[in-house]
């Protein structure tokens, strides 16, 4: 039942989510509620039926109530693997849309956003994407408002990019009901040195994927917007220095000097990290990868993938799934 006292947070678990998105809220508002001397939050394990869910890493969790019995619950966050959909989807979206509509607020967690926009109660509001899902999400909601911000929320859709963001989204829900000095408080139990907020960026690796654009010169960081906006029809550098009014030389030389690149191999990265992030996170034919990064065949797709990642996409593919008994499954979440 809401209270003014006390807020309940109900966490809906699908198979394959990963249990730091779960905990890494969860002990914060015990800690919380420790160092306020009162339940200022509770919180429940919910699963479509009220069956047991199996994490990412194999841990069994029992659920303490099912989908159905969620009406007293003031905020659901759903955590899961990308691909992760209701065994009854006509049930389970409904249900997290009638929820929506009676004033729960709704949100996920890193992959966890993946079901909740697929529930459709996420139209007109903007989403937290984690970097590695990018792609896969572009590919599978190209209407959405995704967004590289560790926190995305208003009044009533909450979605954030992973666990330490669920961590700074725990402190945010502790200073919104308890104050900013019990927020803090929390944060040094936990060696938490800073609580993001809104418009905080995603860190992302250097070592794995080309440069966000963020630390970039602006010429080069223009250059790579345009590059991003157009990964399934390509451009050319020539097209990109006309469009900016510089020449084609001018952005080779920025390139060169800010990141040890030529435009054209840093514009195929891009276009890789992009492919394996569908490779891995969603169940695209290959065919339909190779189209959505811009090549007219899989060929070239492959010989560029296998240079960058020493395999074709298929091989990737195939041993990303081997310990599963489906094959072409995703990743666990992160």
């Amino acid at each position: 039942m809401r209270t003014e006292n006390r807020i309940e947070i109900g966490f809906l678990l699908f198979d394959g989510f990963p249990m730091a998105c779960l905990t890494s809220v969860i002990e914060p508002l015990r800690a919380a509620n420790e160092i306020a001397g009162q339940e200022a939050f509770l919180w429940s394990l919910i699963s479509e039926n009220g069956q047991k869910v199996q994490s990412s890493a194999g841990v069994g969790f029992e659920a303490e109530r099912s989908l159905a019995a969620c009406k007293d619950i003031d905020i659901i966050f759903l955590l899961s693997s990308p691909t992760s959909v209701f065994d009854n989807p006509s049930f389970g979206n409904g249900a997290l849309r009638s929820l929506g509509r009676h004033g729960t607020v709704l949100g996920g967690i890193s992959a966890g956003v993946f079901p909740l926009v697929r529930s459709g109660v996420m139209q007109g509001h903007p989403v937290s994407v984690h970097w590695c899902y990018e792609a896969a999400f572009e590919a599978e909601f190209p209407d959405m408002d995704a967004r590289s911000e560790v926190i995305v929320r208003d009044a009533s859709r909450t979605t954030v990019s992973g666990a330490a963001a669920g961590f700074d989204l725990a402190l945010h829900l502790i200073q919104d009901r308890l104050g900013g000095d019990v927020a803090h408080e929390v944060a040094c139990w936990f060696q938490h040195p800073m609580m993001r907020g809104a418009g905080v960026q995603q860190q992302v690796p250097r070592a794995t994927a080309p440069d966000t654009g963020d630390n970039l010169p602006p010429l080069v960081s223009r250059s790579v917007a345009l590059f991003a906006a157009h990964m399934s029809e390509p451009i050319s550098v020539a097209e990109v220095a006309q469009q900016m009014g510089v020449t084609p030389r001018q952005i080779e030389r920025a390139f060169k000097q800010a990141t040890s690149q030529s435009p054209s191999h840093y514009y195929r990265a891009m276009r890789m990290k992009a492919a394996r992030q569908m490779v891995v996170y969603t169940k695209d034919p290959i065919p339909q990868i190779a189209s959505a990064v811009g090549y007219g065949s899989v060929a070239p797709l492959v010989t560029h993938y296998r240079a960058a990642f020493g395999l074709s996409p298929s091989e990737d593919r195939r041993r990303i799934n081997r310990f599963r008994v489906e094959d072409n499954a995703p990743l666990p979440s992160i």
